[in-house]
């Protein structure tokens, strides 16, 4: 307990499950959910409920998990044993970090809320204290869970496996979802003697409960949303995930005052951050890292990652803004433009067909339709600035290095591989010349050799 009188907790979430089922070379635990690996959900799941001290066993050869963990720490479990084994691979942070409850999730479980947790939590701490709190839920279809078979009390007596269960109890709803909060105090204790007498011969977390309530403890039951517990074991199951959270974030965005004209076509990562009054068309995709201000429009078709885009822009439609795009104030990007690597200063346009990658664009420029900023010469990346005001005109190819000056004009169809002075007109097009007459010539000959060729044709 701390000197608050706050409870303290230390959070086990184990994370060394092959996911088999999801037949991939990755850890299950990493595949994403909203742009974000599912451990990842998990761990910032606890920092929302103010859970600091926490471990994730994983298996050998899961580095990676260990770094999607980060910074928390990690334990390893050899053998896999039951989820109680699990458990106990962390055994040494455990000691070292004793706590009054031991919260314990798992990492393919990527949609528990802070609430949930915090609702565990607060029943384990509420008299008369029980020694086990666990999360139940009340699926559709109940048939292969564990059921949570609660006394007149209401308190929890037992968990049974459905392959173990009479004809009475798979006819309760009430089920297990295998995360559950334990007394610190006496978890270790209990964990040991957990045994391995079945027919896997693995050690059973839901065993702990019979433990208890031997010692004399009390167990206690949490309802939860089915969705929070659904565990992720295949790409189906997986896909699940996705809709359950795009649903979440779709309407949290809605809630937070934006206006999504078609909802179920908007996809968002886990870290969208959309100001007030922003409105988004159909078929618009949020990768990770994009952070959009107020009063902007971003139309139908457009993708957008690791992008910054100001108050009053408009976005698209088929606009795709790639990592490092930052769009001031009232910037207009519009439909088949690319922007990557680009700071673009309030008020400037790019409106039709263009690239602009690794740029410094000014305050109020116009970049006509097909312009492109060759910024890769197959070896290295340069940078292109515009200034100011500049206007550069329709199918111009930059060649970075390359400034062009404040209120510059470059004529349309140049390619620019040299500086351009500020207030200056470049142009890089050969003269114009003319022929007179020769349009009518060719178009006579040619008339009459299509006549001619057919003629011969209907012979």
């Amino acid at each position: 307990m701390q000197a608050d009188g706050k409870s303290t907790t230390t959070a086990v979430v184990l994370a060394a499950g092959l996911g088999t089922r999801m037949k991939s070379a990755m850890p299950k635990v990493l595949h994403p959910v909203a742009g974000r690996p599912m451990i990842g959900h998990v761990m910032a799941t606890l920092a929302q409920a103010g859970i600091d001290r926490a471990v994730a066993v994983i298996g050998e050869g899961m580095e990676a998990v260990a770094d999607a963990a980060a910074p928390h720490a990690t334990a390893l479990q050899i053998d896999r044993l039951g989820t109680a084994h699990a458990v106990l691979a962390a055994r040494d942070f455990i000691a070292a970090n004793p706590a009054d409850d031991l919260i314990v999730l798992y990492g393919d479980t990527p949609l528990i809320t802070a609430e949930t947790v915090d609702a565990m939590l607060a029943a384990r701490q509420a008299a008369p204290q029980p020694g086990v709190v666990v999360l139940g839920f009340e699926p559709d279809d109940p048939g292969p869970y564990g059921r949570l078979i609660l006394g007149a009390d209401g308190s929890l007596e037992q968990i049974v496996e459905a392959r173990d269960a009479t004809p009475e109890q798979l006819a309760v709803g009430l089920c297990n979802s295998g995360v559950m909060v334990i007394d610190g105090a006496r978890a270790l204790d209990w964990l040991d003697r957990i045994g391995n007498d079945n027919a896997k011969g693995e050690y059973y977390l839901t065993d702990v409960v019979a433990i208890a309530r031997a010692d004399g403890a009390a167990a206690a039951v949490v309802i939860g949303d089915p969705d929070e517990v659904l565990g992720v074991n295949s790409r189906i199951e997986l896909a699940e995930a996705e809709a359950i959270a795009q649903d979440r974030l779709r309407a949290r965005a809605m809630e937070d005052g934006a206006t999504l004209t078609d909802p179920l076509t908007v996809y968002f990562s886990w870290d969208t951050v959309l100001g007030r009054d922003v409105t988004v068309g159909p078929n618009v995709v949020f990768a990770p890292g994009v952070r959009v201000g107020d009063n902007v429009e971003i139309r139908a078709f457009c993708h957008l990652e690791g992008a910054t885009v100001a108050e009053g822009a408009v976005i698209g439609p088929f606009a795709r803004l790639r990592p490092g795009a930052d769009l001031g104030e009232g910037v207009r990007i519009g439909n088949f433009v690319e922007i990557k690597a680009a700071d673009l200063a309030p008020g400037v346009k790019v409106n039709h067909l263009s690239y602009v990658g690794d740029s410094i664009v000014g305050a109020g420029a116009n970049i006509g339709a097909g312009t492109i900023t060759c910024n890769y010469d197959g070896h290295f990346k340069s940078k292109t600035v515009i200034g100011e005001g500049a206007f550069i005109g329709s199918n111009t190819a930059l060649v970075a290095p390359v400034t062009v000056g404040a209120g510059a004009i470059v004529g349309a169809g140049s390619a620019i591989a040299k500086d351009v002075a500020a207030g200056a007109l470049a142009v890089t097009r050969a003269p114009q010349k003319e022929a007179n007459g020769w349009a009518d010539r060719f178009n006579k000959k040619r008339a009459a050799e299509k006549a001619a060729q057919k003629k011969t044709k209907d012979g």
